[in-house]
């Protein structure tokens, strides 16, 4: 018999059945984690809409992270479970990738010269403030670099794209995670208070939340709360912020390989080239697809959805992996860091808006 028929002899079909069904029990509960965290966004978002209330839109993200940590915190996951369970880090790299499809660069153009010198400047001050807060609290480096990615870039996905690049711990993405998402939700309710009390307009208003506020979703809502133009401005101002996390997350992981093992290798650069994430490429590659016209309105939207739905079994892996007794253990630094260092980035933006809008019409 033939070496290529022995590879595919019903043995070996045997043992890749055996394999796959070892994930299933695994996969199951991801997508049940998942969909529950769904459902539970869409019933409170029914809930405050028909009963007339103005409760906040707590991200299917964290619901699911929540789910999963009851469940991994309470009963715990039966050996059964874990070999699915562990997928998530797979559907990670699904995730980010198809995520590209999401961020065409050419809408940069629509903002403006000054508006995009503002969001390089503030990328540039969000990693540096929480880097540096995160040195003087003396957090693991790792995690100050999630906590400085996820403010400066886009939150949580920038904070799950980050974990694989720099291959941080699900303890540090965990905790950076609940720190943004904690912190974020703030910003809903205070961004358009202090907007209407400085008299803002709704393109630097917009452009303010877009600049400062992390998570999509809460940048919508906050820019809405204010006005339709505003949360026009908001929007976009956050899409270009979203649309750098493959080169800020690229320069992370190439950072963080150089540290690594550099003195057991011969080649530097061919070290790099094995350590650098090649979801990341794989980002950077969909969007600029998207961008030169190769994918259509509908393929877009298909493609958003695709990431959405791998990130859904993320989330609810990140909560299943996650032991609060170790989480305990690192204290309220983390989330002291991320209070300081949100509010040091809000009022830096806010004072660079309202510099700007005192010069050019916003």
């Amino acid at each position: 018999m033939s070496t290529a028929a022995a590879a595919v002899s019903p043995a070996s079909f045997a043992s890749f059945g055996r394999s796959v069904a070892r994930l299933i029990p695994g996969l199951v509960l991801l997508i049940v984690i998942g969909l529950a965290g769904k459902v539970a966004q869409q019933q409170l978002a029914a809930f405050a809409k028909t009963n007339h209330l103005a409760l906040p839109d707590i991200e299917y993200v964290l619901w699911a992270i929540v789910f999963g940590l009851l469940i991994s915190n309470t009963v715990g996951v039966p050996r059964f479970f874990q070999p699915g369970v562990a997928t998530y880090e797979f559907w990670l790299k699904v995730g980010i990738v198809l995520l590209g499809a999401r961020f065409v660069f050419g809408d940069v153009l629509r903002l403006g010269g000054v508006s995009l010198l503002l969001v390089a400047v503030e990328i540039a001050v969000a990693i540096f403030v929480m880097t540096l807060l995160a040195r003087a609290f003396r957090l693991r480096e790792k995690l100050g670099s999630l906590l400085a990615v996820g403010s400066a870039i886009c939150g949580v996905s920038a904070i799950i794209a980050a974990k694989g690049a720099i291959e941080a711990d699900d303890e540090d993405a965990s905790i950076a995670i609940a720190a943004i998402l904690a912190l974020g939700a703030l910003g809903l309710f205070t961004f358009p208070l202090i907007g209407h009390a400085l008299g803002m307009s709704d393109h630097a208003y917009g452009l303010w939340a877009g600049l400062a506020i992390d998570n999509t979703a809460e940048v919508t809502a906050a820019g809405a709360l204010y006005s339709d133009e505003a949360a026009r401005f908001a929007v976009l101002a956050k899409t270009v912020r979203n649309a750098t996390i493959g080169f800020v997350v690229l320069g992370y992981a190439v950072y963080w390989a150089s540290r690594g093992e550099a003195k057991a290798i011969g080649s530097k650069g061919l070290f790099l080239w094995e350590k650098l994430p090649k979801f990341v490429l794989g980002f950077l590659f969909i969007s600029l697809l998207a961008t030169v016209g190769v994918f259509s309105g509908p393929q877009l939207a298909s493609l958003g959805n695709l990431s959405r739905w791998a990130f859904l079994l993320t989330f609810a892996g990140v909560g299943l992996r996650t032991d609060l007794r170790k989480l305990a253990r690192q204290g309220l630094r983390p989330f002291a860091v991320g209070a300081l260092g949100e509010l040091a980035i809000a009022v830096f933006t806010l004072v660079m808006v309202l510099a700007i809008a005192s010069i050019v019409t916003l």
